[in-house]
């Protein structure tokens, strides 16, 4: 007899990373069910295997449809906009520990993953840190005996990427505007590498618990130059880096903040919290942990991730 197909409920599928995490489990072996505000995307419709539940984190009765008999959860959904803690947390916070409440309640609880943000490690930096942090607390919390995970990726990129898809094109035009602090070091990952983890872990039979960073394999992170590096290696274009002092982009910062005090639904991504995380000179990641519990290593450097990145070169 052949065996069932594993159970997968997925909030975020139309986000960057959902979408490859779709991609990545659209085996026969899996029965996806992810949960949708909205019309779904072409690639989500597509893809035979998924069951679409309408709702969102707010809809306690949706999130009931979603986790009903599922063998396990993976939760990617997440404000990456906005500007107050109440913005941040309605999503963040609490939608986290109302899924995985709900989650935890079901008669065969399901395992449980996470995707939080490295940012969580310095709540104090923005209103968007603090929030990440406050999740991976309620989740703890909600989880009870219900097995979960929760993973901090650091700067991700890669197919379907529209943060980091900009510098990229910039420099590929021969521009590398520099924001960070020159002695500042930041791990990243490839998309690919981290559904990957979230792949493994399904499969685990015992699956890992706690909260672990990942990167790309490059133990010490990258410096902006290095990154210039790789793209003058990949284009083969020279590439002058251009220094944009934080201090430049304050009062953009400031009026967006007030601008969103003002108007709920203006919820833009440069903030003062913004600035305060660019300005940070560690977010270097550690794979070390979570290898000791996962049999993963990345396959791609940023080399190879940008080469298996479409869209950034002129």
């Amino acid at each position: 007899m052949s065996q069932s197909p594993q159970r997968v409920a997925i909030t975020g599928a139309s986000g960057f990373i959902g979408q490859n995490l779709l991609q990545q489990l659209s085996e026969p072996h899996y029965s996806l069910k992810v949960l949708l505000r909205s019309q779904p995307p072409q690639s989500i419709l597509r893809q035979s295997n998924v069951e679409i539940v309408k709702g969102s984190l707010q809809d306690s009765g949706s999130l009931q449809q979603l986790v009903k008999g599922c063998d396990a959860v993976i939760h990617c959904a997440g404000a990456v906009r906005g500007v107050t803690e109440a913005q941040f947390n309605r999503t963040n916070e609490e939608g986290s520990a109302r899924l995985a409440g709900i989650a935890a309640s079901q008669s065969q609880p399901p395992r449980f993953l996470a995707l939080s943000s490295l940012a969580a490690r310095e709540p104090q930096l923005s209103a968007y840190a603090n929030s990440k942090k406050r999740a991976e607390n309620a989740l703890t919390k909600a989880a009870g005996n219900m097995p979960w995970l929760a993973l901090r990726p650091p700067a991700v990129y890669g197919p379907g990427d529209k943060e980091m898809l900009p510098l990229f094109q910039a420099m590929a035009k021969g521009i590398a505007p520099m924001i960070t602090p020159r002695d500042a070091r930041f791990s990243m990952i490839f998309v690919q590498d981290l559904v990957a983890v979230m792949h493994i872990w399904l499969q685990q039979e015992t699956p890992a618990t706690g909260i672990y960073e990942l990167h790309d394999g490059h133990a010490q992170g990258y410096c902006f130059s290095q990154v210039v590096d790789v793209v003058r290696q990949i284009s083969g274009k020279r590439v002058r880096t251009l220094n944009v002092p934080l201090a430049l982009l304050s009062p953009l910062a400031a009026f967006n903040w007030v601008a969103g005090q003002l108007m709920s639904h203006y919820q833009p991504m440069l903030t003062p919290g913004k600035l305060r995380e660019l300005g940070h000179h560690n977010w270097v990641c550690d794979n070390q942990a979570l290898q000791k519990k996962l049999d993963w290593q990345p396959a791609f450097g940023l080399q190879e991730g940008l080469r298996a990145t479409p869209g950034w070169q002129s």
